[in-house]
């Protein structure tokens, strides 16, 4: 696996593998992979016949007290793990490199709709950060397809909206959500949990199953299902920060007649928020 650091080098090294007649697979990160982030790799590997990854700590989608000083940064372990995913080429760029003009000044890309609520409304600009630097990652390397995990639903749902509304030619693939065990969501900000939260921490998906249950026995009041999942985390040790009923293609608010939804919840165990989300087919 090459690493590289510059746009120049990147284009270069795909122009390369492209003139071979190479599929490009592409698989954006910011660092401190787990074996969900392999997960992608190795789908991108089945997808592609040249991966390319990226570990880029992306500041514009970080707010004001959020954790981009003390994000998890493993570069040499997370060059392994690629390294043994099957990763061809992997884009390790600083932020002057992906923002040459400075933030305040760099173009933005804002996708209505999915972006509105959920974490959208928890993390205002968190969206339009995620937005901006994919299409510009997109730019850069020009992939054939590119893999993204389906445990940020939302976010899935926003990078599907901008290809096809700005008509990028890259097919997006979304890869099951990867659990441990216990069914906690694997995630780089489970590091941050002590021993005892970890413990606490599979109740999220206990909770996101209990209340698709209650949906496939037949029950309709999504408010009160919403109502009794919050009750449930804040028993479980939980702060509550959502815990929503939505239809899956589009993400509005769940209908009786909808067949396709899903339960998208975020919560706080301590200072560290956890997400997770859970289809329910109908």
């Amino acid at each position: 696996m090459n690493t590289v650091k510059t746009v120049r080098e990147l284009r270069a090294a795909v122009a390369r593998a492209r003139a071979e007649g190479k599929r490009i697979g592409f698989v954006p990160t910011m660092g401190n992979l787990h074996s969900g982030h392999v997960a992608l790799v190795e789908k991108a590997g089945q997808r592609a016949d040249f991966v390319v990854a990226s570990i880029f700590v992306n500041p514009l989608q970080f707010g004001p007290n959020e954790d981009l000083a003390t994000y998890p940064r493993t570069l040499a372990a997370d060059q392994e793990k690629l390294v043994a995913a099957g990763c061809h080429l992997l884009f390790t760029p600083d932020v002057d490199e992906m923002y040459p003009q400075g933030m305040v000044e760099q173009s933005r890309v804002s996708v209505p709709g999915v972006s509105l609520g959920l974490c959208g409304g928890s993390r205002p600009g968190h969206f339009d950060g995620v937005a901006t630097v994919v299409t510009k990652l997109f730019n850069m390397v020009q992939p054939d397809l590119a893999v993204f995990g389906e445990k940020d639903f939302q976010q899935l749902a926003v990078i599907r909206a901008l290809v096809r509304d700005l008509n990028i030619p890259t097919q997006i693939i979304g890869e099951p959500t990867v659990r441990g065990e216990d069914g906690l969501a694997l995630s780089s900000r489970n590091g941050y949990l002590t021993p005892e939260q970890r413990a606490q921490a599979p109740a999220l998906y206990r909770t996101l199953n209990q209340l698709a249950e209650r949906l496939r026995a037949g029950e309709r009041d999504f408010a009160a299902i919403e109502a009794d999942g919050k009750r449930a985390l804040e028993s479980a040790g939980f702060r509550p920060d959502y815990l929503e009923i939505r239809e899956a293609g589009s993400l509005h608010q769940a209908a009786a007649g909808d067949s396709q939804l899903i339960i998208l919840g975020a919560a706080f165990i301590g200072t560290t928020r956890l997400i997770d989300n859970l289809s329910v087919d109908l």
